[in-house]
């Protein structure tokens, strides 16, 4: 990781942490390093979320590309996996996301794509930030006619809304579905698609007003989907995240059906179709033990990475997979998609309702899902990376590791977009793992207060 970009690009409470001036100067480099094989002048999109803090973001951006020459193509409101289509099928030399994801409206993040619309590698981030942290001095801005042009994309949502339907079988006319669009960007695009495709569909949290994005919805709260769900009598219910590059469910019952048990069904039907490539779906170090038992049992090789998406994506492009994500809903197509798409991911499941005629319930049902415990401790900027040498901490680990063997499994990282430490632990006993994540997290609080 990065001093400017994190697992999933550059994030920070907007304009006081994630300044005008940092986005203006990313702008500028990531023009200059993305487009510099380029032999004619430099076109990159810009999308972005609801925030009320995107607008700025966005001026600042549009001023650093087209101070360094290149014509910045505006997209307005679309989902982040929008961005990653577009700028290949627009001829772009580069895409950027403004948007946080997942986040609380207070935060903002800069997600930038290649012209072939995948998230940049560790090497090229890496010369961006040489340029705006080091030496932005050897930044040289335009004049004259050599500036860049603005242009604003009319057709943007709705060249990515066909994209998805071209991608799905059959249409969706006999299905009920509730629908959570977090007050993001699918706030819009969601009813075009899936309404296009036919179904009967109820959405809520879809009128953003630029500060209740995530804020009690989305796919990071489910509970007024899952109430919607039942109280609406739906086959399905679908909640996405604030950029919609995620997308968990929950079924007829109001059971939520999370990223590992949406691979598991998209595994064993795509492997039953004989589209799983390599009978294969990749997967992080963070998805549940039961997911492996799943896999073994249906046939099904599980390659495992890192957590983020854009690790996952790496080790499908290496491997020649086309399943792959994570346990929060990053889920990669890669026959249909550059990135995580949660519309194309919700649209997807009920593709297999569609065509099997079962419940949801049934669906779902396809694993059982071990005891997992998660536990986020803020912590302090200098404090990062150091916690894992304190010696109560390692000891704590090490004891209950012993204690668990291999009835579960223990695993702490720092998050890679927010100032948290994340603790996990999963085994077959609720009670046990709560108390052994409880204590391990508090051991790092104390350490943090020091």
């Amino acid at each position: 990781m990065g001093r400017l970009f994190g697992t999933d690009g550059a994030r920070g409470i907007a304009i006081s942490e994630l300044t005008c001036e940092t986005a203006m100067n990313i702008g500028r480099a990531a023009a200059l390093v993305l487009t510099k094989t380029t032999n004619k002048k430099p076109k990159i999109l810009i999308g972005k979320d609801t925030r009320i803090s995107g607008d700025v973001l966005e001026a600042a951006l549009v001023a650093g590309i087209c101070s360094v020459g290149a014509d910045a193509h505006i997209l307005g409101v679309v989902p982040t996996p929008a961005v990653a289509l577009l700028v290949k099928k627009y001829g772009a030399d580069a895409g950027v996301m403004i948007s946080a994801s997942h986040n609380p409206v207070e935060f903002n993040g800069i997600k930038l794509f290649s012209g072939e619309g995948f998230k940049l590698p560790d090497s090229i981030e890496n010369e961006i930030e040489e340029l705006v942290l080091d030496n932005p001095e050897n930044i040289c801005l335009s004049s004259g006619t050599l500036i860049g042009r603005v242009v604003y994309e009319k057709n943007a949502e709705w060249d990515y809304v066909r994209h998805i339907m071209k991608t799905i079988d059959g249409d969706f006319r006999g299905l009920k579905v509730a629908i959570d669009c977090a007050n993001g960007a699918s706030s819009s695009c969601a009813e075009k698609l899936f309404k296009g495709m036919g179904a009967n569909c109820i959405f809520i949290n879809n009128t953003p007003d630029g500060t209740n994005i995530n804020k009690e919805c989305g796919s990071t709260d489910m509970r007024a989907l899952c109430k919607a769900v039942v109280d609406n009598k739906c086959n399905l219910g679908l909640a996405f995240d604030g950029d919609a590059d995620r997308c968990l469910a929950c079924d007829e019952n109001g059971t939520v059906i999370d990223g590992d048990k949406m691979l598991a069904i998209f595994s064993k039907y795509m492997k039953a179709r004989g589209t799983l490539k390599h009978n294969a779906c990749v997967v992080t170090v963070m998805t549940n033990l039961g997911f492996f038992k799943f896999a073994k049992e249906a046939g099904v090789i599980v390659a495992t990475t890192g957590v983020g998406d854009r690790y996952v994506l790496e080790e499908m492009q290496r491997g020649g997979y086309n399943l792959g994500g994570e346990q929060s809903g990053h889920i990669i197509f890669l026959d249909d998609a550059n990135t995580g798409d949660g519309e194309l991911s919700g649209a997807k499941l009920m593709e297999i309702l569609a065509h099997t005629k079962v419940k949801a319930s049934d669906l779902g049902g396809v694993m059982s899902a071990y005891p997992q415990i998660l536990i986020n401790v803020e912590i302090t900027a200098d404090k990062k990376g150091k916690w894992q040498e304190d010696e109560a901490i390692t000891a704590c680990i090490e004891s209950y590791k012993a204690k668990l063997g291999d009835d579960g499994r223990i695993l702490i990282r720092e998050s890679g977009t927010e100032p948290l430490v994340r603790v996990m632990i999963e085994g077959k006993n609720n009670g046990i793992i709560t108390e052994y994540a409880t204590n391990i997290a508090e051991k790092i609080r104390e350490f943090c207060s020091k």
